[in-house]
Order: structure tokens, then sequence, then C-alpha cells
């Protein structure tokens, strides 16, 4: 039978991040793809939803899916919602050229998960005592060595939400703490 952890159970512990402002909504959805391509994660579109705009502007939401299979017994699952509300599409002349551009209030939250369950030993479980003997002692032998596999997906979200911080231009650009420690 087939586990899954939720990576953050409590909501408030989720990897969020929040924008206002003037970006380039290709571009972020290129820098994420971009991103699942690099580290073998499988992307998809789970679910789209877009209200009748306001007059501030339409209201979009977005749930991706990134799946990465890391043996036959596990597999990661990264879960990526957006929410934008007064989305108005805007161009904006860069460099003689006219580029177009979303202006919006952004809501981004990170979440992943790790599934695991019988794999190779698949059916088998039901056909033979031994089979299922064998997939218990697997499952003690992988919650032993889970924190490798959490430990991996933990650096990979906050990876994957530092460029999404670069990519929104969020990151200090000076040392917070230049000069403290003598440093330079």
């Amino acid at each position: 039978m087939p586990k899954t952890v939720d990576f953050y159970r409590d909501a408030d512990k989720r990897i969020t991040l929040r924008y206002s402002g003037l970006f380039d909504f290709d571009g972020m959805y290129a820098a994420i793809v971009d991103w699942a391509k690099n580290y073998g994660y499988m992307y998809h579109e789970a679910d789209f939803k877009h209200k009748v705009p306001s007059p501030s502007g339409a209201e979009q939401e977005f749930k991706w899916i990134l799946t990465k299979k890391v043996t036959e017994y596990l597999k990661y699952e990264i879960w990526i919602t957006v929410h934008m509300w007064d989305l108005l599409e805007v161009e904006v002349e860069e460099n003689g050229k006219k580029k177009p551009l979303s202006n919006a209030r952004l809501y981004l939250w990170i979440d992943g998960k790790i599934h695991y369950g019988p794999g190779m030993f698949g059916e088998m479980y039901k056909e033979s005592k031994f089979a299922a003997t064998l997939g218990k002692w697997y499952d003690k032998l992988l919650s032993r060595d889970q924190d490798q596999y959490f430990d991996q997906l933990y650096y990979r979200l906050w990876g994957l939400h530092a460029i999404l911080k670069k990519y929104f231009d969020m990151q200090a650009k000076k040392h917070p703490y230049k000069g403290y420690l003598g440093e330079n």
C-alpha cells in the first residue's frame, strides 16, 4: 500500500512568496519549467482558474505539479500554486521595443510530498507472504534512511524559492552584516 508524506503538513509553514508589481509571467513560467528540466522533474499543469475581470483586473489561479521518480520505491512531488489578483496586461517600451508584461498582486506557495510504496514488489504483496515480509523490511530500511530523501527535497524546494526570488529581484544586493565580523 503506497504511503505519502506531506513535507509541510501545516499550511502556515509552507514556502511562500508574495510580490506586487510588474513582471513577465511567461518568463516566470519558463524559469520554473527550466528548473524542473534541469533537475529531472516531469511538469504538468493540474488546475487553472480565471475569474471574470473587474475594473481593477482579473483573478487567476494555477496549480503546477512537478514529479520525479527517485527510485522504484520513492517519488518526489512538488506542488506550486500561484494566485494572482488585479491582473492587468500592460505593454512597456524597452529599448525601443514593446514588451508585454503583467501587473498583479501575486501569492505563490511551494509544497513538497514524498510518495513511497511497494514499487518493485507491486502486486506481489497480495500474492505471497514472502513478498509481504520483504516489503515490510524494505519499509523499515527506507524509513531509517528517510532523512537523506527529506533533505534532498527540502533543499530543492528552497533552491526553487531562491530562483523565483532572484527572478522577481527580491534578493538583497549587499551583505546585510558587512563589517560586523571584520569581513569586507
